[in-house]
């Protein structure tokens, strides 16, 4: 199996696109893996869209190396190449002085070698500079080769090149031209999450336009000859072993709500659960012991959600008989009473107002001051997720205002949650929380929910 890790100089350098449009191009000759560095849940899905398997995330701050290790040996059985994209600039992670979280952890704990994108847009020389500053920066950092992004010209491209293997002694195995056409087409994919049905032929078509831009000007060959070759990894961890289901749990899974990390389905089944999909927006609800509704955009849907008042009256009996549910940020604001969308807010001309599931008393306000990054706290004993200590992440555009009674099982000591602080709204044996968990970084929480499923 070969590997490799595409990272960037920065924010914006391009290399979404080009792992994208990477992964496409080596899908059709062989079996890619493709994982992703970081809590993030849009690059997953279009990345697992253009090669047929669930993308993965690896992250080193709320992940173990350990973790990290068992989730990239089970992503790359079968694998004829394992690709992973960066997150932000290379050595970017969660403190100034040390690089955890960050793209380099996670090349060095995996042995992995770095092809590095860079944004190249008005310089040429100064490119070479900075390929040896990163050189430079940590040497346990393999770097063996150089993707330039948005080149204007023959010129441009020539000098660049020719000043980065001069100076730096690697190989430039891509130069990709600034064009309207490519950024219009990873415009239009930034915004909503890739679902398998939704919207296929677009995003297909508009896939199409990255790799016709990114073929033509990669030495696909060159690149091969950089990655890692060797057996596959042996898996390191029992985290995977399904056992026979004993619990059922319903998962909400539509446009609405699908931001899951897909080592969910993987981490539930090994602790006896059974997946049972249902949609928030066309469903009533099905039979289960327990239910989960991950992030999304229930903002998109508001007038479907509350069409749907079947399921929302499904959710607030069964919160209220003892059911578990657990939900996360989407699933958090729909379980309020009401979802208020700003005037001006997705062009609206007047005030919106969605009724919702009222499990909790409480409204949801949006647009609202953006929350993003990770979150360390402690579940108590109270919360259906048990007892624990945690690392997760938030990110967020809305406020989730919960009346003055409501309960919290969450504390945090990084990030804000609902409240100062507090997260993991808790009624009854519902849980509503800013935070997002990896799943495997947090099985023990999620063995515990399933416990509580069991009754």
């Amino acid at each position: 199996m070969k590997s490799l890790l595409v990272g960037g100089d920065r924010s914006g350098s391009g290399k979404t696109s080009i792992t994208l449009a990477l992964s496409a191009l080596l899908s059709a000759t062989g079996t890619v893996q493709t994982f992703k560095v970081g809590m993030d849940y849009i690059d997953p899905s279009y990345l697992a869209g253009v090669t047929g398997r669930p993308c993965r995330n690896l992250d080193g701050y709320v992940m173990s190396q350990e973790e990290v290790r068992a989730v990239f040996a089970h992503g790359c059985r079968g694998a004829d190449i394992a690709v992973v994209e960066g997150v932000r600039g290379l050595f970017e992670g969660a403190e100034a002085l040390t690089d955890l979280g960050s793209t380099a952890a996670i090349a060095k704990q995996l042995d992995l070698p770095v092809v590095l994108v860079i944004n190249a847009r008005s310089i040429t020389r100064s490119a070479a500079a900075i390929v040896k500053g990163f050189q430079a920066f940590d040497p346990d950092v393999d770097i063996r080769g150089v993707i330039l992004n948005n080149v204007t010209g023959t010129r441009h491209r020539e000098k660049a090149v020719r000043a980065i293997e001069h100076y730096c002694g690697i190989p430039v195995v891509g130069s990709i031209p600034r064009t309207a056409e490519m950024e219009l087409a990873m415009r239009h994919l930034g915004l909503v999450p890739y679902r398998e049905g939704q919207g296929h032929g677009e995003f297909l078509a508009r896939i199409a336009t990255v790799k016709r831009m990114i073929a033509g000007h990669l030495d696909l060959d060159a690149l091969l000859a950089l990655a890692k070759e060797g057996e596959p990894p042996a898996e390191e961890s029992s985290l995977y072993a399904a056992v026979d289901p004993d619990v059922r749990i319903g998962v909400a899974l539509d446009e609405a709500f699908n931001f899951y990390y897909a080592d969910l389905f993987d981490v539930l089944a090994s602790c006896g659960a059974k997946v049972v999909p249902f949609s928030p927006v066309h469903d009533s609800l099905p039979e289960a012991d327990g239910y989960v509704i991950g992030g999304g955009y229930p903002e998109l849907f508001g007038p479907e959600l509350e069409a749907n008042t079947a399921m929302r009256e499904g959710l607030r009996e069964v919160s209220r008989n003892g059911t578990p549910i657990y939900a996360e940020c989407g699933g958090l604001i729909y379980l309020t009473d009401r979802m208020v969308l700003a005037t001006g807010f997705m062009d609206a001309d007047t005030e919106k107002t969605y009724e919702l599931a009222g499990v909790f008393s409480g409204e949801t306000r949006m647009p609202a001051r953006r929350m993003l990054g990770y979150v360390v706290g402690t579940s108590g004993a109270n919360s259906p997720m048990g007892e624990a200590a945690f690392k997760g992440h938030e990110f967020h555009y809305s406020s989730v205002r919960l009346a003055p009674e409501t309960r919290y099982a969450y504390r945090l000591t990084r990030g804000s949650g609902i409240r100062g602080g507090f997260d993991g709204a808790v009624r009854d044996r519902t849980l509503g929380s800013y935070t997002h968990l990896h799943p495997v970084a947090s099985r023990g929480m999620l063995a515990h929910f399933v416990d509580c499923c069991r009754g």
